[in-house]
């Protein structure tokens, strides 16, 4: 069974499914690619896709160590290769004023977050450039 159905909408626009959830994702071209840059665009979902990915294996680890995330926050930068056009550098800053757990904790949150699916899903081509601070 397909994970995601998706349709073309017209004027560079898509909708995405996904078909266990029934929710929807709208995505369009940026403004510098011809699009009117009002919902996320594919290579914005790949940016949001690493910095979710790297939280929510953050956050198995925390479940794991009885350690809670609240108040973990991230910002997500995409920088564009213009020849060829292509994600060149993903940045995520992470932001956490109270990190609860010790040294050894703290460095099996971020390994987890280095070690996600998405980071180690994107081409060594796209570098990934985390800041944690906490």
């Amino acid at each position: 069974m397909a994970t995601i159905k998706s349709t073309y909408l017209g004027n560079i626009r898509t909708e995405a499914e996904h078909v266990r959830s029934g929710k929807h994702i709208i995505t369009d071209a940026p403004v510098d690619n011809n699009g009117k840059g009002e919902f996320f665009s594919p290579t914005d979902l790949v940016a949001a896709a690493l910095g979710s990915c790297m939280v929510t294996i953050m956050g198995i680890v925390a479940n794991r160590e009885k350690v809670s995330l609240d108040g973990l926050s991230w910002e997500v930068t995409k920088i564009m290769n213009d020849q060829p056009r292509k994600i060149k550098e993903i940045i995520i800053d992470f932001h956490w004023e109270q990190p609860n757990g010790d040294n050894k904790i703290l460095q099996k949150l971020k390994n987890a977050a280095r070690t996600c699916p998405v980071a180690l899903s994107l081409s060594e081509d796209v570098k990934q450039t985390v800041n944690f601070n906490f």
